[in-house]
């Protein structure tokens, strides 16, 4: 018995980037938030449960929403530039989108291990996702915390001062959303 897929967007989640600093000069950097203002993901379902997967993101959707720490408070033209460096470190016009297939799904005790294919910056690799599951009486809430290292897919993490400080390569990547039941 076959059920119904389900599609999400941003309007019932969240997907956000949050990065770290490297470098001799790390502390004087900002720990940035990022959120993908645009994605879609799409579950495929069989016998009541999911079969597959697949997240689509938008790389020119990236909003710079804060960053913590740093000599300064990061400010809004300086998110700009932030939106800016993350848009040519991930060749945004080249490679306008990130894909993440999952084609096995196999169910763990907290929800889903979703084993796939992930696409980033024109380079594909092998990712698996633990997705935690929580069933809130009237939804299911998704969520996942993935740490992805950004030279794996071909992208150099920004830096500057002679490279004493830049983004860390491993930064984290945050996706909840609500799905009514």
């Amino acid at each position: 018995m076959k059920t119904a897929d389900w599609t999400l967007n941003q309007e019932e989640g969240e997907l956000r980037v949050l990065t770290g600093g490297a470098g001799a000069a790390a502390k004087m950097g900002h720990r940035l938030t990022i959120v993908m203002q645009s994605w879609q993901a799409a579950v495929a379902w069989a016998d009541d449960e999911p079969a597959g997967a697949e997240l689509v993101v938008d790389v020119d959707s990236l909003q710079v929403l804060n960053g913590e720490g740093g000599v300064t408070p990061l400010s809004g033209p300086e998110k700009l530039v932030v939106r800016s460096n993350a848009l040519k470190s991930l060749d945004a016009k080249k490679h306008p989108t990130i894909t993440f297939r999952a084609d096995v799904v196999v169910k763990t005790e907290t929800g889903y291990r979703l084993e796939g294919m992930l696409q980033i910056h024109g380079k594909t690799r092998n990712q698996v996702v633990d997705l935690a599951v929580d069933d809130t009486g009237d939804a299911w809430v998704l969520s996942v915390q993935v740490p992805v290292t950004q030279t794996e897919f071909g992208v150099k993490p920004y830096s500057l001062l002679m490279g004493s400080m830049k983004v860390a390569d491993e930064v984290t990547i945050s996706f909840t959303a609500k799905r009514p039941k």
